[in-house]
C-alpha cells in the first residue's frame, strides 16, 4: 500500500508545484512508482510534464465529479514509473460544486482508493488556498509536506497552516501528520536566507521534521517548467536536480526503505 502526501501551504511561489513534480521525478528515478494527483486548477504540474492542459478531456475535476473513473484519468508521463492525473481550469469551480454534496470532504479520498495499492508514492500538489480542495486532500493523505521559502514573512501564515490541519484532525477525525518541513529557494549568498534558516530551525526545533535537504534558488528549476520538463529531465546536473534528488532519498529514509 503506498504513501499519499499532500503538498501544501497556503502561501503562493513557496515552491509547492516544484517540489510535487521534482520529488516525484526523483523517487520515479529512484525505481518507485509515482503518481502526481494535479489539484490547482492552474495545471502547473501537468504542464511541467509536457501535457496540454487545454486539450486534456479527463482531469481530476472529472474524477471528482464522477463523470469519469479515476484509473481512466491516470495517463502515463514520459518518465518511468510516473504517471498523473491531470488538471485545468475546469477544477475553479469544483470546490463549490463539492460543498453541496454529502461527506463532501471525503470525495477524494474515497475516488483514490481504486489506485492506491498501484503506486508507492501519491504526491498530491495543491492550490495556495485552505478551501474544500486541500480538505479533501488532508483527509485522503498520510501526510503532510510543507515547502516554505527562505524570504521575508516566510514564517507567517505556517502556525495557522499547522492549526488548519491540527483543526481538520480534530473536527473530521482524520489524522495527518507532517511528513516535514521543507525550506526552499534557499539562496547561501544572502543573510537573510540564513536567518531564514535559522528561525526555521528555533520555530520548529522538538516540533515538527525539518528535511535536512535544502532547496536552492536555481533558475534551472526556474527554467525547466517552460520547457514541459523535471528539472531532473532538463538538467540533471544541475543543483536544484541533486537537491530534489537528495530529498527523495531523504524521503525513502524515513519511510525505512532508503539508507
Amino acid at each position: 500500500m503506498g504513501e499519499t502526501i499532500a503538498i501544501m501551504n497556503q502561501k503562493g511561489g513557496c515552491g509547492k508545484t516544484t517540489t510535487a513534480v521534482n520529488l516525484a521525478t526523483s523517487l520515479a528515478f529512484l525505481g518507485k512508482s509515482v503518481l502526481v494527483v494535479d489539484m490547482d486548477p492552474q495545471g502547473n504540474a501537468t504542464t511541467s510534464f509536457g501535457i496540454e492542459k487545454t486539450e486534456v478531456e479527463d482531469t481530476i475535476y472529472s474524477v471528482l465529479m464522477g463523470d469519469v473513473n479515476v484509473k481512466k484519468a491516470t495517463v502515463s508521463t514520459f518518465i518511468q514509473n510516473l504517471f498523473i492525473i491531470p488538471s485545468n481550469i475546469s477544477l475553479s469551480g469544483a470546490g463549490v460544486e463539492l460543498s453541496k454534496q454529502k461527506n463532501y470532504h471525503i470525495v477524494l479520498k474515497d475516488v483514490l482508493e481504486d489506485v492506491i495499492p498501484l503506486f508507492d508514492y501519491i504526491l498530491i500538489d495543491l492550490p495556495p488556498s485552505l478551501g474544500v480542495l486541500t480538505v479533501n486532500a488532508l483527509i485522503a493523505s498520510d501526510s503532510v509536506l510543507i515547502p516554505i521559502q527562505a524570504e521575508y514573512y516566510a514564517l507567517e501564515g505556517v502556525a495557522d497552516l499547522i492549526n488548519t490541519i491540527k483543526l481538520v484532525e480534530d473536527r473530521l477525525k482524520s489524522p495527518t501528520p507532517i511528513k516535514g518541513i521543507l525550506l526552499t529557494l534557499f539562496d547561501k549568498r544572502t543573510r537573510l536566507s540564513k536567518e531564514v534558516q535559522h528561525e526555521l530551525k528555533n520555530f520548529f526545533d522538538g516540533k515538527e521534521n525539518l528535511f535536512k535537504t535544502i532547496i536552492p534558488r536555481n533558475i534551472t528549476l526556474a527554467e525547466a517548467p517552460s520547457h514541459g520538463k523535471p528539472c531532473l529531465i532538463y538538467d540533471s546536473s544541475s543543483v536544484g536536480s541533486k537537491a530534489y534528488l537528495n530529498l527523495a532519498k531523504e524521503v525513502l529514509v524515513l519511510d525505512g526503505i532508503g539508507e
